[in-house]
């Protein structure tokens, strides 16, 4: 998350530190002019984002002190309690490099395994959680650091409102949250590859042209709160979770801050960091002492933290960032949307795959402008994020399956490349193998949704999303690829249910209160259900009927009754958070067969007899 020393942006702070970005850009091209940056050497490295969960496999609250257990600076926090983050030793990229990196992740994963065990908790690669809810999505699970509540504020006072999520797949996801939180669900793995600065912006371009056909092979997060939606939900989710845009009558074309782009870059570097500054509102300020002018002109090498400052609230799919190593200033790119899982090994071949397919573009795409339209290549990316390897992709004026375009076009240039680097034969051979296999089987999400679905067959949604995070987790520590993955058990153990959320039913059938009672009975008939609950004309709970009321009613003669005249004007109700073994004894103490749920005024599920006859 970059800087964490930081203050929400005040009137009288905004120009000192303008004048700093300003100087730390203008720094930046003169360094390109004098050719100061490193030469000759191309190094890698990652950043692992993981969650934390304990013994149930739903969301810890304890990186706190799991961190402080852990003890390694190699590790640091993430926006929620329950996430953390890994970064990487850069190395050079050579010989079995990748085996290095490999066995570096694994080793602090270990470490990370040992010191959450002392607390109940595991480490779970995934790229969204499926158990999260959205009472891990309230304020008590923020990390209490203030660059997370100093952007929280930000973000909010330039939206204006709270933020809405609308995320259509399979299922349809639609609400408002009042914080920054819902990017949390977000878990990745994060790529670095550094890059001559001569060749910066065709790499650059290049980067974006392949993220769609890569993506399409990565995709692992297709469940959020319960919800099938994209392949990778992660693309949607994180760009609606931080959007500041605020809506209106006006259609204007501003850019997102978490975004693809919109067009190829053009000029040097620094003219992608220029576009970046002038189209996105400054969130964040900092002090700082650095004049990266005046370093220069001493013949220091400025950090440019202002502008890394910056830098670090805009969030591009394939981000461009500058770093100071060994004294020497370096470009590289950041590639920010391979999801987090399902195993260290499948994340490794995404790297593989695209460092290959970096280090060795086709002369045809070094002018991006005659090679491709930038709009296929978004549409390539944004059509992989949602069907994964099941979607048609463009390239070179052509729709292709995006298995084929992997396994005929792009895997032959990876290999290519890497051969050309003299990295070792057996790591190419071993991760590339690991696309192609996918190419041709399975990939994360398709194995998350395939389980998901057999499990829900036989229980209910809660189980089948802590059946598959467990056989998830269980998986992880074979070290096996996802597509050799196993079928996930039907009867896997998992934890009792412990609250209403675990178990309530969110997909409803609700009548009006102005409704005719005749329709109310007629849909209880149809749908066979013995409780509906009646909602007044701001969505709120306004009685329930019974199947006892729907047969009072149909022994009377008031056919023109309305549902308010024969409803349950004041139900008893539950919070999605109540103890459910409280729910159940308030059940049998009524003798009532339902407990609406709700939140405030809104009904968001039901409980019913079926639903705890197993509990």
């Amino acid at each position: 998350m970059g800087e964490h020393k930081v203050n929400k942006i005040q009137t009288h702070e905004r120009a000192a530190f303008i004048r700093q970005l300003l100087d730390d850009v203008k720094a930046l091209e003169i360094m390109l002019e004098k050719e100061l940056f490193e030469k000759g050497i191309t190094r890698i490295g990652a950043e692992q984002e993981f969650c934390l969960v304990n013994d149930d496999f739903r969301p810890s609250y304890q990186s706190g002190p799991i961190l402080e257990d852990i003890n390694d600076p190699h590790f640091t926090t993430e926006l929620a309690r329950y996430n953390l983050e890994i970064n990487l030793d850069p190395i050079e990229l050579k010989g079995d490099c990748f085996a290095q990196v490999h066995q570096q992740l694994d080793g602090l994963l270990s470490k990370a395994h040992q010191s959450a065990q002392k607390f109940d908790n595991k480490v779970l690669l995934t790229g969204i959680l499926p158990t999260i809810t959205k009472h891990e999505l309230e304020f008590d699970y923020m990390t209490p650091n203030p660059r997370y509540w100093a952007l929280n504020d930000m973000m909010r006072q330039v939206r204006g409102t709270d933020f809405q999520l609308h995320i259509k797949g399979v299922d349809e996801l639609s609400t408002m949250h009042d914080s920054v939180l819902f990017e949390a669900c977000c878990t990745s793995f994060q790529l670095h590859l550094q890059i001559d600065p001569r060749d910066f912006v065709a790499s650059y371009n290049w980067a974006q042209a392949i993220s769609g056909p890569i993506l399409s092979m990565a995709t692992n997060s297709p469940l959020l709160l319960g919800k099938e939606l994209w392949s990778e939900s992660r693309i949607a989710l994180f760009q609606q979770s931080i959007d500041t845009r605020s809506t209106s009558f006006a259609l204007n074309t501003k850019e997102p801050r978490v975004a693809f782009g919109m067009d190829w870059s053009e000029g040097s570097p620094a003219d992608i960091f220029k576009n970046d500054i002038a189209r996105h509102t400054i969130l964040l300020s900092s002090q700082l002492e650095e004049d990266s002018l005046a370093m220069l002109e001493r013949g220091e090498i400025p950090k440019l933290r202002a502008l890394n400052l910056h830098n670090g609230t805009i969030y591009r799919w394939n981000r461009a960032c500058y770093g100071v190593g060994g004294g020497k200033p370096h470009l590289r790119i950041e590639n920010r949307y391979i999801p987090s899982g399902p195993s260290t090994v499948d994340e490794m071949a995404n790297f593989v795959f695209w460092v290959g397919l970096m280090v060795n573009r086709p002369k045809a795409f070094d002018d991006m402008k005659t090679a491709m339209d930038f709009r296929d290549a978004k549409d390539n990316f944004i059509k992989a994020a949602r069907r994964g390897k099941s979607t048609e992709l463009i390239w070179n004026g052509s729709s292709l399956p995006a298995s084929q375009l992997v396994i005929q076009k792009l895997l032959p240039i990876a290999y290519q490349g890497l051969e050309k680097l003299n990295i070792d034969r057996n790591n190419i051979e071993y991760y590339l193998s690991i696309i192609e296999q996918r190419a041709n089987g399975t990939t994360g999400s398709r194995w998350l949704i395939e389980n998901y679905r057999n499990i829900k067959e036989k229980h209910n949604q809660d189980y089948a999303l802590l059946a598959v995070s467990c056989s998830s987790y269980e998986n992880q520590q074979t070290g096996t690829p996802v597509h050799q993955w196993p079928e996930a058990p039907s009867d896997q153990k998992t934890s009792a249910p412990k609250l209403v959320r675990h178990i309530m039913q969110t997909r409803l059938l609700t009548v009006n209160e102005n409704d005719l009672a005749d329709l109310a009975t007629k849909v209880m008939q149809w749908k066979n259900v013995h409780h509906i609950p009646v909602e007044n004309n701001k969505g709120e709970l306004a009685g329930l009927l019974t199947w006892t009321h729907m047969q009072t009613y149909q022994n009377s003669e008031n056919k023109d009754a309305v549902v308010k005249d024969i409803m349950v004007a004041t139900p008893i109700t539950v919070a999605p958070d109540d103890d459910l073994v409280d729910a159940i004894e308030i059940m049998k103490e009524k003798e009532i067969g339902c407990l609406p749920v709700v939140l405030g005024q809104q009904l968001i599920g039901i409980i019913t007899k079926n639903d705890i006859v197993s509990f």
